[in-house]
């Protein structure tokens, strides 16, 4: 699955209900961070991480193929950052997650990545009860790219906007279940008490 998938890791929030810099917290003996670029990683050619504009990289896993992009405003929320990371991207789709999703199950990816490469879908996701997940996705990298443009000149924000813009594939919930019975995909830090959950 690496050879044209690039993955986008977005990095660059402010991890104000955490109240400290979550991705640098250590979660399972690695910092928060290290965990979906190393999943990443196994099922994509190489990671696009984006961080907010001055921020400095952190420290990455040993040996991770990754490349660094900046959002071109700070909080302007996760549209700026797919779009700067999308700018990196140079295969046809993009495997796309947030730094704060630490267990992302490799069959869950590649079900995803394998619904996109199948037929005519510009963005997969998974459906949610009534509706579905912005992240992670999988987004046919060009046309991404030029929805997310025509959507912040409109001064949109929202990653759901963006996946609703394109030709929309949802997974559904027995299909990525039956894959991730205790649904960890979508399992995300935000407080620190969902480091021990």
């Amino acid at each position: 699955m690496t050879g044209d998938v690039t993955g986008v890791v977005l990095a660059g929030g402010r991890s104000s209900r955490f109240g400290r810099d979550k991705l640098a917290e250590p979660y399972r003996g690695i910092p928060l961070l290290g965990h979906p670029i190393l999943e990443l990683v196994e099922v994509c050619r190489d990671v696009v991480l984006v961080l907010a504009p001055d921020a400095t990289p952190p420290d990455l896993p040993t040996g991770a193929p990754v490349r660094v992009a900046h959002d071109a405003v700070e909080g302007q929320g996760p549209l700026v950052g797919v779009s700067a990371g999308l700018g990196e991207v140079r295969t046809d789709l993009a495997l796309v997650t947030a730094g704060d999703m630490p267990e992302l199950p490799r069959a869950v990816l590649i079900e995803m990545l394998n619904v996109a490469l199948a037929g005519p879908a510009e963005a997969v996701a998974l459906q949610d009860g009534g509706t579905f997940r912005p992240l992670p996705c999988v987004l046919r990298a060009a046309a991404a790219r030029h929805a997310a443009q025509v959507l912040l000149r409109r001064g949109e924000r929202s990653l759901v906007a963006l996946l609703q813009a394109l030709r929309l594939v949802v997974v559904d919930e027995p299909t990525w279940h039956a894959l991730d019975p205790e649904r960890r995909t979508l399992h995300d830090i935000d407080v620190p008490e969902d480091l021990s959950r």
